[in-house]
């Protein structure tokens, strides 16, 4: 079965070796996350090579996505590995301290103490311990714990409410762009960017890092700072794609608020023209159990109804004892969720202007293709910006986006309904065109008889100038 809607996997100590990377490839993983919070350069290195040759061995192209770790504030480290906070007793928050026990703990992120005030609310471990601001003394926190429990090295803190100053990008973020770029990856994903400008200052930094090695790579705003929801459009705009990072946005505005959001992030980035993906305990349980919760299926089955590019997998794949199995049973769920979606393409395009000729083509293609039952639509692109415009329309029509750009291949292994293939096309408008078919053909996607719409740009090889469609029934004559 066609599955529109894309998976994304991290991979860790899990899914590192080849063999185990081929089969979840081959199971439908189409991107991998390199998660920047965990491994040395070297081991990302290794697992970029692995991930490269597995595609390789699968005969398709796999993206990779670096994931920054961002500035993550975090307690330091205790004398004996962790203490149990006690509801109604006093705990203190030094930034001075070097190993924590019962009476306090350290801090990564030096600068807390200037960020907060009385009354505040502080959420540590995703929100499982709550404490209390009491004061602020120099380089000390003073809290009472509200809700107390078990804390260990290095675990998290948020603000209730968000407006942490911490900057989007550190010290060791700019450090882990430039090993990224030597990796050849295809996404930069952004931990914690409050504004348009954190993604302007990415994208700079990965563009200059990326020039040696010829690459530019495409910018994904993770999307779990409270201060990140009113600046979301601008952020979109500075951005390629985003993320819907449910784990550290929930504590900062509360797990009530996410589902609504998310929806609502869902549609902006479709309307902007951008792709999203959906993140964050989506098959929880299966890091330890063969088969999901039902919730877990409807909530992957929600993200994919609300319209999301893709779902993501993190510690089920990283870390799970069924990454392969995880894999399988969420496309499985992407594919049932999608034969129930209603296509509303007519009313996707009142009120609608278009101002470039390639757009107008690639929107033209749509509405061809849906109202003339077509098979496919198949697009020669360069950029594989006609393959994104019409992945924001739903259509039942797959979209299979031919170009001969191996970083294009990739990129578009995140845009929703689209498949992206190689063709090794020449200066020859109809060569490329019965190229591009006999591929979609060779590879079982339609056969003879069927009506297919075609794209492409004359002349060719030039990125945005598709300005040609050309309705064909594959076996007859141009």
């Amino acid at each position: 079965m066609h599955r529109a809607t894309k998976i994304v996997a991290t991979i860790g100590p899990a899914s590192s070796t080849p063999e185990i990377l081929l089969q979840m490839i081959q199971a439908g993983a189409d991107v991998v996350r390199l998660n920047f919070s965990h491994g040395t350069a070297d081991d990302h290195r290794q697992r970029a090579e692995f991930v490269r040759e597995a595609a390789r061995q699968a005969g398709r192209e796999v993206a990779i996505m670096a994931d920054l770790q961002g500035p993550k504030i975090r307690v330091g480290k205790f004398e004996n590995g962790k203490v149990t906070l006690t509801s109604g007793e006093p705990f203190i928050l030094d930034a001075d301290c070097e190993l924590g026990n019962q009476e306090r703990a350290g801090l990564d992120y030096k600068d807390l103490p200037r960020d907060l005030k009385p009354g505040d609310v502080l959420l540590l471990n995703d929100g499982l311990i709550v404490l209390n601001v009491q004061r602020v003394i120099g380089n000390e926190i003073h809290t009472i714990v509200k809700i107390g429990g078990d804390l260990s090295n290095n675990k998290g803190i948020n603000r209730q409410g968000g407006g942490l100053s911490a900057p989007a990008l550190t010290a060791k973020d700019m450090e882990d762009i430039r090993t990224a770029m030597s990796l050849g990856v295809d996404f930069v994903a952004v931990s914690f960017p409050k504004n348009a400008t954190d993604m302007e200052m990415a994208r700079q930094l990965a563009n200059i890092a990326g020039a040696p090695y010829g690459i530019k790579p495409k910018m994904i705003a993770k999307i779990e700072r409270a201060e990140a929801i009113p600046a979301l459009q601008g952020i979109l705009d500075a951005s390629d794609g985003i993320m819907v990072a449910r784990g550290d946005l929930a504590v900062e505005v509360g797990n009530a608020a996410v589902p609504a959001l998310q929806k609502r992030m869902i549609r902006m980035a479709r309307e902007s023209n951008k792709f999203v993906i959906t993140a964050t305990q989506m098959m929880e349980s299966m890091i330890y159990a063969p088969v999901p919760t039902r919730a877990e299926v409807s909530d992957v089955a929600n993200a994919v109804l609300d319209g999301t590019d893709a779902v993501m997998l993190s510690a089920e794949s990283a870390a799970g004892k069924y990454p392969v199995q995880t894999i399988e049973t969420m496309a499985a769920i992407c594919v049932e969720a999608e034969k129930s979606e209603q296509s509303e393409l007519d009313k996707d395009f009142l009120d609608r202007t278009f101002t470039r000729i390639d757009q107008s083509i690639a929107m033209g293609a749509l509405f061809t293709a849906y109202h003339l039952g077509a098979k496919a639509i198949v697009a020669l692109t360069e950029s594989g910006s006609t393959a994104l415009w019409m992945s924001r329309h739903w259509t039942h029509v797959p979209i299979f986006a031919l170009t001969p750009r191996v970083g294009s291949e990739r990129a578009m292994a995140l845009y929703r309904n689209v498949t992206s293939l190689h063709l090794d096309t020449n200066t020859d408008r109809d060569t490329a065109l019965q190229q591009a078919l006999e591929t979609v053909v060779s590879k079982g996607y339609a056969s003879r008889g069927d009506m297919v719409v075609l794209t492409v740009g004359e002349p060719m090889g030039q990125a945005g100038g598709t300005n040609t469609l050309k309705i064909v029934r594959v076996g007859e004559p141009y």
